[in-house]
């Protein structure tokens, strides 16, 4: 039987969780709060992320990160990206080596703005030998949770650790697909939640399905264009971790960042969202992160530079709107034209 470590019990890690106990794996769910650790293991329910799912009876709930990771092979890091730095730190003191270290958060940490991979391998302690994967895809934890047909991407730089991956994760409802571009599937994974703010916004202002499919489809030429400028192939945007991921989180109500881009359209401020949910809207930390990062790369992201004017400096939704609608004139696929893709 192997044994997996799940760090972090939002949605999404308690919907790994079952997904490796589904799989026969010994699976450690380390909780963060005491208490809340305490009503999972009373009620086998996490009423506060996961409402609804009945947790199994196999999954080990630990506030300790200790006894999480004793014995783990694979360590599934589900928190959130602005706190991944810290936890990572102080979970690399008990992993073991040869373990696989999974990251599942989709975020760019702001100052660094180094992707979640690269924050894990930075707080590993010098000399402990692991190998580094990513998991990402369109999975909202909800529906992974109620075990329906769910299909996503690992990423690894080596062959043999993304198949190692997809063999733990895959059953018949969750499909893994392997990757090699761990740089393309970690900046997609986090650039889309930026879109679904924008769609969500759009949204809340009325305008319709004609608005929400323009912002996708641009909103898709900016992932690709930042996504390959830090290295990422060009492919690996219009699969499951690119196209994919967009594809549900700009339309799905289960998207925590289409959610708060409604209600930021309707009127309500930036804190309000924030504070109105224990959840983290990563995408809020995203935009700020991709906003710097093309400024830092000379890359082109209108929609990313309005994103963040409405976000970070108050800018009325509507008129980030019309100046998006009267730049100038360009072809459609300026990128092709230039080989800036080749």
């Amino acid at each position: 039987m192997m044994k997996a470590a799940v760090i972090g019990a939002g949605s999404w890690g308690t919907a790994i969780s079952q997904i490796l106990a589904d799989n026969g794996a010994e699976v450690r769910l380390w909780v963060r709060r005491q208490k809340l650790a305490e009503r999972i293991k009373s009620t086998r329910e996490n009423s506060e992320y996961l409402p609804g799912i009945r947790i199994p009876d196999e999954i080990i709930i630990t506030c300790e990160l200790e006894e999480a990771l004793d014995g783990a092979e694979f360590v599934v890091m589900a928190v959130p990206s602005q706190a991944m730095r810290k936890i990572a730190g102080e979970a690399g003191r008990y992993i073991k080596n040869q373990s696989i270290v999974i990251n599942a958060a989709k975020g760019i940490e702001v100052g660094t703005l180094l992707r979640m991979s690269q924050v894990i391998k930075e707080e590993l302690p010098k000399g402990l030998e692991v190998e580094i994967a990513v998991i990402s895809g369109p999975s909202h934890a909800e529906e992974v949770a109620r075990r329906l047909p769910t299909a996503v991407v690992a990423a690894a730089e080596k062959k043999d650790v993304a198949e190692k991956v997809q063999d733990f994760f895959m059953n018949s409802y969750f499909r893994v697909y392997t990757n090699l571009d761990i740089v393309g599937v970690e900046m997609g994974g986090a650039l889309k939640n930026i879109i679904a703010i924008c769609a969500g916004i759009a949204e809340g202002l009325g305008f319709g399905d004609n608005t929400r499919a323009a912002l996708i489809t641009r909103g898709i030429m900016e992932i690709i264009r930042l996504g390959v400028k830090m290295g990422g192939q060009p492919s690996t945007f219009f699969g499951l971790s690119g196209v994919g991921d967009v594809i549900v989180t700009c339309n799905s109500m289960f998207s925590r960042n289409r959610r708060a881009g409604i209600d930021i359209g309707r009127g309500k401020s930036v804190k309000e969202v924030m504070t109105s949910t224990n959840m983290v809207i990563e995408g809020i930390y995203t935009t700020k992160a991709a906003y710097d990062l093309a400024r830092k790369y000379g890359i082109e992201m209108p929609i990313t530079e309005k994103a963040y004017e409405v976000l970070y400096e108050g800018k009325n939704p509507v008129d980030a709107v019309k100046e998006l609608m009267s730049r100038r004139g360009k072809h459609e696929m300026e990128e092709l034209i230039n080989k800036d893709w080749l």
